[in-house]
């Protein structure tokens, strides 16, 4: 079978296949390579190596669907309107507000579109290839199923291969299996149900080769790679909507039918009951339309979000698309990565084990900081003379370097060799002195086929030492002695495999370190070093938890969010992990491998029972997702590497990371982590949280208004009375009131302790039943207010239409200016310093409002365009008070809810002691 249909990506298991196995399936021999007709004919059959584009939309095609929305038809039906009526400036208005959201929308929608370029752009430009026995730098768009390339450290793969040869060959596959080491590769097969990140034998397109050098055979290019199959799974993932979305959608529908009800139901009593003229009733249809809209709230839930971003950002939450900010208050469940966001991704060396002691170290990281325990106490490490000579092993045996720059300890090297180095720093031993007063003559460098690296040094006396460290397993098979009580003894190998394992299961990687005392000698070779070596003892190395994710998951776990964690790590490193972050249900884990025979419902308990995943590739992450959002749950899901990006698309919040994170995977995220730390996913959700509320509010606010406004022209119909507000004095009503008092609502701090409140509820309609409630209950109160003034006007014979009109007009927003004050706290009383004057910007509000009214009712050109006229100080005294009696009936309204004394107490008492907490 020389065509290369089989492959890894389409479940074919080149990695169990030996190598000439392999290369007799591809027929080509690893000498020469492919011939030029061999790849003209296999290109013809399997075509370029890069990705299929997925169908995009024109630019033109993503801005008018930014318009697909009903409130947005709403909007347009009143502009359309308020053109009709001749009224221009008001009609641009609202076209301007329709505008600036549709822009808004088609910028952040392009950038999400991006995500499938950051996934193709991963894929190596150049690769070296064999072709009719020479080596050819090619573009490696160009290379087939067959082709022999050679791939040396610092290369990216350039597709999927089977290695045939390898030499001290490591490669970086934390792009595709979240593993933050990298990972030693061999030529001998694996088992065929070997997990991804298990697959010794293969290297992966798109990841990178950090040490040594490989040839490989090509299986699997373009879309058939392991990459091919990740971007084409982002292709079919589906978005869902945001909670704001299906909120607003809902709500839109709710209002669209109230709104068309009430405009024919006044039309119909206007013209057949009362036989006024149809023309005067249509446009006081329209004056309903116009009133009932919200058109200033579109505005206000952007400016809210706008801000809500500005101030996660200022938390290193960098947020990509708007409604993203509302729904991280919404979140129920937060699907976290373990390295570098609940980890530092910095080894730390954690125990020294002899024959005689078990050594706790202390301090996280690379700054080397943190003394040693012993049986839960503090010991002076110099006293214990074979835990010292263990660390030194461990600090001359290595290639890698940690240096201070600024105020930072940096490593240059493998992160394990780093972790060596820090633990030597933190026992007194200075490497700069070490390696001055025992230097090193010669090294046998680290290699995947014999998993040890050995040095040779001497001490200026004339004696010289092999040191070498490794895995535990090889280490133990070349010793014949141990240390034990300052001298040397027979091994006893089986107790030292229990050591290692019980190490193993702390979710630390396990090295061993042994020595040898040799004659003089300058050049160290294999044979030297695989015999005759003493045991000194074990390091476990372990990448720690982040102290603030610690805090953080505590805190989202009294918020009611889960936190789970999705790995492509081993299951003890993850269970390790995750119980020294506290995670709920940490002794419980489960492999990727063990997902993949379930079916949808049985997954579904799973993931909702479960909190530690292991070995996840990325079906199991996109299908654990899925999981979760069927059982309601509204799911943040982190990641940094190209087989998280299908997961983060499908996620309610797709979290990437900024400093660490794969293009790809920022691309498919509504959010990206500036310094890749959980702790500000936290105060992220915190953010979102407040904003939600703060969004309730400006709700909460602007719908009495437009009630009012709609009572009034419905009621002065229904009584056969002059309209007491016209089209644009209703349209200047509801735009002055938005853009200035409404817009207030972004810059309220957080009412009461969120982060100790359990999520909203998902299916929460934003006209919830007290909503409803306090909507009729104040547009009851201005449409009183308004309509009492603008009657008792009326009667007056010394006044005129536009004087009564003016005064009705002020009215309703003096109501308003006072509601809002009312309107800052849901169920807290406003009567103090703090809800008086605690927020600079409802301040202002007001001030710039009382100026716009000030202009409308004083400005010449004003009384022209609104038909409006200057009020004497007894009108502003009755509109005042107007605004008074709004104020002390709401707050009698809010003490009746806090003494469960309201008609709804029953079905908001709940609601509100959350807010009260």
């Amino acid at each position: 079978m020389a065509d290369g249909s089989r492959d890894d990506a389409n479940g074919a298991a080149w990695h169990a296949l030996a190598p000439d196995e392999a290369l007799k399936e591809l027929g080509v021999d690893p000498e020469k390579g492919l011939s030029d007709d061999e790849v003209r004919q296999r290109r013809e059959k399997h075509g370029e190596n890069r990705l299929t584009p997925g169908a995009q939309r024109s630019t033109f095609q993503r801005l008018i669907s930014q318009f697909n929305n009903l409130f947005i038809y709403l909007l347009l039906v009143a502009a359309v309107i308020t053109a009709a009526l001749g009224e221009w400036l008001d009609s641009g208005v609202i076209f301007a507000v329709v505008l600036l959201i549709a822009i808004i929308g088609f910028i952040q929608e392009g950038k999400a579109e991006r995500a499938l370029e950051g996934v193709r752009s991963i894929l190596s430009h150049k690769a070296w290839a064999r072709r009719n026995g020479r080596r050819h730098e090619i573009p490696s768009e160009e290379l087939v199923p067959g082709d022999i390339v050679i791939i040396d450290a610092g290369d990216r793969v350039p597709a999927d291969v089977r290695l045939i040869k390898t030499r001290n060959f490591q490669a970086q596959e934390a792009a595709l299996t979240g593993e933050s080491t990298a990972v030693e590769k061999a030529r001998e097969a694996v088992a065929k149900d070997a997990d991804l990140g298990d697959r010794k034998s293969m290297a992966y397109a798109g990841t990178v080769a950090t040490a040594g050098q490989g040839t490989a055979l090509v299986v699997a290019i373009g879309d058939n790679t392991q990459i091919g199959r990740i971007s084409g799974m982002l292709s079919d993932v589906e978005k869902l909507k945001t909670p704001l979305m299906q909120r607003l959608d809902s709500f839109t529908k709710t209002l669209s039918v109230i709104i068309i009800g009430l405009a024919f139901l006044t039309f119909g009593i206007g013209t057949f009951v009362w036989e006024r003229d149809w023309t005067e009733m249509f446009f006081a249809a329209v004056s309903i339309a116009v009133a009932a809209i919200p058109e200033g709230l579109p505005a206000v839930m952007t400016v809210t979000l706008a801000i809500g971003v500005e101030r996660m950002a200022r938390r290193n939450a960098i947020i990509r698309r708007l409604p993203a900010v509302e729904t991280l208050g919404a979140v129920t469940t937060i699907c976290a990565d373990k390295t570098g966001t609940l980890t530092r991704n910095e080894m730390t060396a954690k125990t020294v084990r002899t024959a005689d002691h078990d050594i706790e170290t202390e301090g996280v990281g690379y700054e080397p900081r943190g003394g040693f325990m012993l049986d839960g106490e503090g010991i002076e490490i110099e006293n214990f003379e074979t835990v010292l000579e263990t660390i030194r092993a461990g600090l001359l045996c290595n290639d890698s370097v940690v240096e201070r720059k600024g105020d930072e300890w940096k490593p240059e090297g493998d992160p394990t060799e780093a972790a060596l180095i820090v633990l030597a720093r933190k026992a007194g031993l200075d490497p700069d002195r070490e390696n001055g007063d025992r230097p090193r003559l010669d090294a046998v460098p680290f290699a995947s086929e014999h998993r040890y690296m050995a040095t040779l040094n001497h001490d200026h006396e004339g004696r010289h030492f092999i040191y070498v460290k490794g895995a535990p397993e090889r280490v133990l098979e070349m010793c014949t002695g141990e240390m034990r009580g300052g001298e040397v003894a027979d091994i006893d190998r089986d107790v030292w495999f229990e050591r290692a394992e019980e190490i193993a299961s702390r979710g630390q990687r396990v090295l061993a370190a042994a020595r040898k005392d040799v004659g003089e000698m300058t050049e160290l070779s294999e044979e030297h070093a695989e015999g005759d070596l003493v045991l000194l003892g074990l390091y476990g190395l372990i990448d720690p938890p982040r102290e603030e994710a610690i805090q953080s998951v505590a805190i989202c776990q009294n918020a009611g969010i889960r936190v789970k964690m999705i790995t492509g790590d081993h299951v003890k490193t993850a269970s390790a992990v995750a119980r020294e972050l506290g995670l709920r249900n940490s002794d419980k884990a489960m492999s990727g491998r063990e997902l993949e025979g379930m079916g949808d419902g049985e997954l579904r308990n799973v993931a909702m029972e479960i909190d530690v995943f292991a070995r996840a590739s990325p079906e199991h992450k996109l299908r654990l997702v899925k999981a979760l959002q069927e059982e309601g749950e509204v799911v943040a899901m982190t990641g940094d590497g190209v087989n998280d990006a299908p997961a983060l698309k499908r996620a309610d919040v797709g979290i990437s990371m900024g400093q660490k994170g794969t293009e790809a995977a920022r691309e498919a995220s509504e959010m990206v982590l500036a310094d890749d730390n959980f702790a500000s996913i936290q105060k992220a959700v915190e953010e979102g949280r407040t904003v939600y509320d703060n969004l309730r509010k400006a709700i909460l606010f602007i719908l009495p208004t437009n009630a009012a406004q709609a009572l009034i022209v419905v009621a002065a119909i229904l009584l056969n009375m002059t309209l007491p507000l016209t089209p644009v004095q209703i349209l200047w009503v509801n735009m002055v009131t938005a853009v200035t008092l409404g817009i207030a609502f972004a810059w309220e701090k957080a009412e009461g302790d969120l982060m100790k409140r359990p999520p909203h509820p998902t299916d929460e309609p934003l006209l919830t039943g007290f909503v409803i409630w306090r909507i009729g209950f104040v547009g009851m109160m201005l449409l009183l207010g308004a309509g009492f003034l603008f009657l008792q006007e009326q009667t007056n014979d010394a006044t005129t239409v536009a004087y009564a009109r003016t005064m009705a007009v002020n009215a309703l927003v003096m109501g308003q200016i006072f509601y809002l004050l009312n309107t800052r706290f849901f169920y807290a009383p406003a009567i103090s310093v703090q809800g008086l004057i605690g927020n600079k910007v409802v301040l202002l509000a007001i001030g710039v409002c009382i100026v716009l009214q000030l202009i409308f009712t004083y400005a010449p050109f004003m009384n022209t365009l609104f038909d409006t006229a200057p009020l004497d100080l007894t009108g502003w005294a009755w509109a005042i008070g107007v605004g008074l009696a709004v104020f002390v009936l709401v707050e009698i309204e809010k003490l009746m809810v806090r003494k469960d004394l309201h008609p709804l107490a029953g079905s908001i008492r709940k609601q509100g002691k959350e807010d009260r907490k």
